[in-house]
C-alpha cells in the first residue's frame, strides 16, 4: 500500500491548461474518487499519476518517492481502464497472469497467484474461457484481476463501469468496494457518476475546469457543499436553486423570493460574506415535501404539478411555480396528478444560501 501526494500539479497541452496546479493527498489504504463532468481534468490527473501523461509542472509522490520521471512500470501501481483492455486471444488465466510473465517468479508461484486472484473475484471456474465467452461484468473482473495479481501499492480506475448496464454497474460497484475492504489497497477512482462517487468513496474530490473545488467525505459534500457547482453535482435529483434578495426586515436578515411570494428568515452567520443582495436559496428535492408544513424559519411554496416520477418508496414531483420549475418529493403512496395544485414545505435547517456573484456557499439555514 502507499500514499499518493500531488503538489501543484499542472498539465498543459500547448496554450491550453487542462489541470491548474492542484494539490491532493491520498492516504495509505484510502479510496478516493475524482468526480466531475467531462473535460474537468479528472482522467488527465489519473493518467499523470500512472505515468501515461507527462506533467507540465509540480510533483507526484508515491509512497514518499517523487515519480515525475519514473516509467509507469516502475511506479508500483496498476490501472484498470474503461474498455477493459484484455486480450481476446488469451484465456482468463493468461489475461490475469499477463503482468507476471516478465517477472522472476517461478511457474508454480505464478499459477498460485493467478488461482488466488481468480478465487477472490469469483473467476476460478472461468479460467480456461476466452473474453468472448464472458459477460461484461466478468470481463471487468478479469481486468481487475490482471491489476490485482501484481500486488500493486495502489489501484487506479478510469471510469471502469461506464460500459456496463445499470444492474451490472450496481453489482460491480459493490464488488469493488468489497475488494477494497478486503485488500485495503490505496485506490484512486475516476467517474462522472456522482452516485458511484457517493456510494464508494472514503473521500470525494470534486473537479471542474482543471481545478479542485472541494474535497471531503460523501456526507460532507452532500450536507456542506462549498459552492453551487458542488451542491448541484452531488445529490440526485439535483438541488433546487431559487433566486432571492437579501433585505432587512424589522432588524432581521431575510431572503426575499420575490417571484415566488415567499421569504426565509436568516441568521447573521455568513451574511457578511455576501458580495451583494442577489443570492440563491437552495433546497434538495428530498427536503421539499408535498403537503409538509414548513414551520418557523422554513420555506413554503405552492405550484402546479407538471410531471410525476413514481420511484416506489417516494415520488418525485415536478412543479411549475409561475415560470419557475422545481422538484419536490412525496411519500411513495401519495402520487399527485399532473395539473394538481399542491403546497410543498421545507423545514428550517434544510435550506442553503449561496452568493449569486461568487457562487460560494454563505450559510446553512
Amino acid at each position: 500500500m502507499a500514499n499518493i501526494v500531488l503538489n501543484n500539479l499542472v498539465k498543459k497541452y500547448g496554450n491550453t491548461t487542462a489541470v491548474h496546479g492542484i494539490d491532493l493527498q491520498v492516504k495509505d489504504g484510502e479510496f478516493v474518487v475524482l468526480v466531475g463532468p467531462s473535460g474537468c481534468g479528472k482522467s488527465t490527473t489519473l493518467r499523470m499519476i500512472a505515468g501515461l501523461e507527462d506533467i507540465s509542472g509540480g510533483t507526484i509522490s508515491i509512497d514518499g518517492r517523487v515519480v515525475n520521471e519514473a516509467e509507469p512500470k516502475d511506479r508500483n501501481i496498476a490501472m484498470v481502464f474503461q474498455n477493459y483492455a484484455i486480450y481476446p486471444h488469451m484465456t482468463v488465466a493468461q489475461n490475469i497472469g499477463f503482468g507476471l510473465y516478465t517477472s522472476k517468479l517461478q511457474e508454480s508461484e505464478r499459477k498460485k497467484r493467478i488461482e488466488e486472484t481468480a478465487q477472490i473475484l469469483g473467476l476460478e471456474k472461468l479460467l480456461e474461457r476466452r473474453p468472448s465467452q464472458l459477460s461484461g461484468g466478468q470481463r471487468q473482473r478479469v481486468a481487475i484481476g490482471r491489476a490485482m495479481v501484481r500486488n500493486p501499492a495502489a489501484f487506479l480506475f478510469d471510469e471502469p463501469l461506464s460500459n456496463l448496464d445499470a444492474q451490472l454497474r450496481t453489482q460491480m460497484r459493490l464488488e469493488i468496494k468489497k475488494l477494497h475492504q478486503r485488500l485495503g489497497t490505496t485506490i484512486v477512482f475516476v467517474t462522472h457518476d456522482q452516485v458511484e462517487a457517493m456510494t464508494m468513496a472514503d473521500r470525494i474530490v470534486v473537479m471542474r475546469d482543471g481545478h479542485i473545488l472541494q474535497v471531503g467525505t460523501p456526507m460532507d459534500l452532500y450536507e456542506r457543499p462549498a459552492d453551487i457547482f458542488t451542491a448541484r453535482f452531488i445529490g440526485s435529483p439535483t438541488m433546487n436553486l431559487l433566486p432571492a434578495r437579501l433585505i432587512e426586515r424589522a432588524g432581521h436578515h431575510v431572503a426575499e423570493l420575490d417571484r415566488l411570494g415567499a421569504s426565509v428568515a436568516l441568521s447573521s452567520a455568513g451574511i457578511s460574506d455576501a458580495k451583494g443582495p442577489e443570492v440563491l436559496v437552495g433546497v434538495r428535492p428530498h427536503d421539499l415535501v408535498v403537503g409538509a408544513q414548513a414551520g418557523e424559519g422554513g420555506l413554503c411554496l405552492s405550484g402546479t404539478v407538471s410531471v410525476v416520477e413514481p420511484l416506489g418508496p417516494e415520488t418525485l414531483v415536478h412543479l411549475d411555480l409561475g415560470g419557475t420549475s422545481i422538484i419536490a418529493s412525496a411519500p411513495g403512496k401519495i402520487i399527485p396528478k399532473a395539473g394538481d395544485h399542491v403546497t410543498v414545505g421545507a423545514q428550517a435547517g434544510s435550506l442553503y444560501l449561496f452568493d449569486s456573484k461568487t457562487e460560494r456557499a454563505l450559510c446553512r439555514m
